[in-house]
This record gives C-alpha cells, sequence and structure tokens, in this order.
C-alpha cells in the first residue's frame, strides 16, 4: 500500500499509490463488514478530513444506503464543523432519513457538573469524547451496525486520541496511513476543497487546533515518524540529519506520553 520515497536531501517520506489504497481500503472495509456478518455502518461526522475520507470509503464499499453520519455537536462549539459535516453529507448524497444529529451538551454538562464543575479543557475534552462513543454505539445497537473509526496512523502513534473515546470503533479504515497520507487519499476520492484546506482540529475547546496543541506540522512529524517506526531511526539519529531538536525533543514527548495507551489494560 505504501512506498518510501528518498528526497534530494536524504530524508525519506512517504507515499502511496492513491488509486491502489482506495480500491484496497474499498475491499478490506466490505471484507471486514461481510466477515462480521453486518451490512450496515455508523459514523461519527465531524467535518474534518479524517472522518470525511473514511465516509467515503465506507459509502464505495458498503453503498450510500447503509451508511448511517452522526453529527454531534456540542451546543455551537465547533459550529463550522457541523456545517462543514453537512457539505460532506451532501456531497456523498446521503439521505437525510439516515443522517442524526445528537446534542452531546446535555450529557457532557451533567456529567462534569456531577464529577468536578472546575474540571479543566482536558478533562472536559474526554468526557465529550466519550459521550461521542456512547452514542454511536448506541446508534450501532439500534440499527445492527458497526462503528467505523476515523483514526489515523500519525494520531495513534502520538497518543492523540481519547481511549474508550474517538478511538473506539470497530473497524479503521485509515489506521495505516498518516495524517499525509489521508489527505493524499481524500483528493483522490474528490473531498471537498474546503474540508482539504481547513486547520484540523478535535473541536473540543474554542480555538483549538491540533497542529497548535503539537507545536510542529503534520508534513515534519509525519516525515520523523516514518524515520522512527517505519526506518527504525533513533531519535539522536533524526536530529543529527539535521532535525532541529527542540522539535523533535516535543515529538518525543507525545510518542512517548501515549505509549502507555497501547500497552493497557494490563492483564495476566
Amino acid at each position: 500500500m505504501v512506498s518510501l520515497k528518498e528526497k534530494p536531501d536524504g530524508s525519506i517520506m512517504k507515499s502511496i499509490d492513491s488509486n491502489k489504497t482506495t480500491n484496497e481500503l474499498i475491499a478490506f472495509t466490505k471484507n471486514a463488514f461481510k466477515k462480521e456478518g453486518y451490512t450496515d455502518a455508523v459514523i461519527g461526522l465531524s467535518g474534518g478530513i479524517d472522518s470525511a475520507t473514511s465516509c467515503a470509503v465506507a459509502i464505495r464499499a458498503l453503498g450510500v444506503g447503509h451508511v448511517f453520519p452522526v453529527l454531534m455537536p456540542y451546543g455551537a462549539l465547533n459550529d463550522q464543523g457541523t456545517k462543514d459535516a453537512r457539505m460532506v453529507i451532501d456531497w456523498l448524497k446521503i439521505s437525510e432519513k439516515h443522517v442524526r444529529t445528537v446534542n452531546i451538551q446535555p450529557m457532557v454538562d451533567a456529567a462534569v457538573n456531577t464529577i468536578d464543575a472546575a474540571m479543566d479543557e482536558g478533562r472536559r475534552g474526554n468526557i465529550m469524547a466519550r459521550m461521542r462513543m456512547v452514542v454511536l454505539y448506541d446508534l450501532a445497537k439500534v440499527l445492527r451496525a458497526l462503528v467505523i473509526g476515523t483514526e489515523n496512523k500519525t494520531e495513534h502513534l502520538l497518543g492523540y486520541y481519547t481511549k474508550f473515546g474517538d478511538e473506539a470503533s470497530d473497524i479503521e479504515p485509515l489506521r495505516s496511513l498518516y495524517k499525509t497520507q489521508v489527505y493524499e487519499l481524500a483528493r483522490c476520492l474528490s473531498v471537498p476543497k474546503k474540508i482539504l484546506v481547513k486547520p484540523p482540529t478535535a473541536g473540543l475547546w474554542e480555538g483549538q487546533t491540533d497542529e497548535g496543541e503539537f507545536g510542529f506540522t503534520y508534513r515534519d512529524v509525519d516525515e520523523v515518524l516514518s524515520l522512527h517506526f517505519e526506518q527504525h531511526v533513533s531519535k539522536e539519529a533524526i536530529i543529527k540529519k539535521g532535525h532541529d531538536a527542540k522539535t523533535i525533543k516535543r515529538m518525543w514527548w507525545w510518542i512517548e506520553k501515549g505509549k502507555f495507551k497501547d500497552r493497557l489494560p494490563v492483564v495476566l
């Protein structure tokens, strides 16, 4: 699915054959549903690049009549994301009767006020992500459907997800792709330009963006993650290649911070 191309400066970047990858992901999704005996899918649609791309793959694999998008705004927060999700629904020609909208604000606020009304944005964001998981799995139960995930490889390697929240799913079509590769795939699938150019955000608090929270860009971190996890190049060797030491240390903070998520739960 993925090939490595060496750039003139000797660094390695990942590239994909977008058409081939599209066909592989469609076949993967179709086979996974067939194996589990399901025909319908539920997916949280945020208006971002990952959910739009994952939804497009699901529709190509299962048919537009078998995909049920769920919009889960927190009141008016990230209202633009909700509008963009609606644009994706129109682009994919999904019937309105297949679309669900659930305002998670009453659920989240009730939980926050019950647990700790003074909790910070990070804790509140985790509750928001987990409430969305509750909605998706309840609807999947009603529809006898599987939950399609929207996580990419970059987010997973950085631990940039909430356990039992946005990482909870039954099938992850994009998990093998770095964020920059998701953009390549999205362009191949003709995802609307507005979705392609907007800054990625989890939409968990006002003004939040992924790259702002990271302190580095997806393009830069994807190259580093590729060097480390695909080519087994150490942090020290990556710095010697000319990458900014301060930025690499920041990336490693994210990598190390999230490792425990893959190790849990601990079993005998």
